[in-house]
């Protein structure tokens, strides 16, 4: 499972100390799971779940299925939340293309910039682009 964690961190592109901190837990605790000294509890298990909703929790117990319960990670916060395929099954026409590129464009003229991405594959590699 510490395996799993770290690329959990890795993906949420946090470090360990703001986990802890997002989870209530003591920092030493995280650094403790992911050097395999220390297995997870119930209590850590439980506030990861609640914290990190999009967080397959199986996948990161067991390692089956996928990390994200969508398969994906969230890259929008709820407040600009954007498809990043949007489909007609999701609600979208094609006549909403000069409406979904005025969001893209407003998201992109934030002061966020993305400045890693991580691609995890299914036979456990991943790749990181910066």
């Amino acid at each position: 499972m510490n395996n799993r964690l770290l690329r959990f961190l890795e993906a949420e592109n946090i470090s360990q100390s703001q986990f802890a901190d997002s989870i209530g837990v003591a920092r030493a605790s995280i650094s403790h799971i992911l050097s395999g000294r220390n297995k997870p509890g119930f209590d850590f298990i439980e506030s990861t779940a609640r914290h990190y909703p999009s967080l397959n929790i199986e996948w990161l117990i067991t390692g089956n299925g996928r990390m994200y319960k969508d398969g994906s990670a969230r890259l929008f916060d709820s407040q600009s939340d954007i498809e990043l395929f949007p489909t007609e099954e999701n609600g979208f026409s094609p006549t909403d293309n000069q409406q979904f590129d005025s969001r893209i464009q407003a998201q992109i003229a934030c002061s966020r910039r993305i400045s890693r991405i991580t691609v995890f594959f299914e036979d456990g590699t991943f790749e990181e682009f910066k």
